[in-house]
């Protein structure tokens, strides 16, 4: 079942169990996904729509922040439910162990030495990574972590 006809029938089920979270995250999502297709000028693939879905929870997260830091606990709580409902589209997040396994094989397969090849580094893991949900930040601290040994 592709993502799209997911959508269709999760839009559905939440019509009818009447969850207006769930329904508002999921027409949003739909909404997304559309424009993404319409700006590439075709349907997307699989590993589009993951990202599309990734994008949305990164912007969840930054709004989390600024509506914490603006005393708004009532809107941070709001977006929360809607990180909650996108991540059950998404794939299994990588383990912190998972991506500290690949960044020790990336900096022994790179041969980098210090943090000037954290770029190196970067790119081999992040391929490595490539269809595991994956927080850009926690690896890029695991990798400068990593590398500044």
């Amino acid at each position: 079942m592709s993502l799209e006809q997911r959508l269709n029938a999760d839009i559905a089920a939440a019509m009818k169990a009447r969850e207006a979270t769930k329904l508002g995250t999921f027409r949003m999502l739909k909404t997304a996904l559309t424009n993404k297709s319409i700006e590439k000028g075709r349907a997307l693939d699989e590993a589009e729509e993951l990202q599309v879905v990734a994008s949305l929870v990164k912007q969840r997260r930054d709004s989390i922040e600024q509506f914490t830091a603006g005393n708004r606990p009532d809107l941070a709580a709001k977006e929360q439910a809607e990180i909650e409902v996108l991540e059950t589209l998404l794939p299994p997040a990588a383990s912190a162990e998972d991506i500290a396994a690949i960044v020790e094989q990336a900096v022994a397969e790179t041969g980098a030495a210090g943090p000037k090849d954290m770029g190196k580094v970067m790119k081999v893991v992040m391929a490595a990574l490539a269809g595991k949900t994956v927080d850009g930040k926690k690896v890029n601290e695991a990798v400068r972590a990593r590398l500044s040994r």
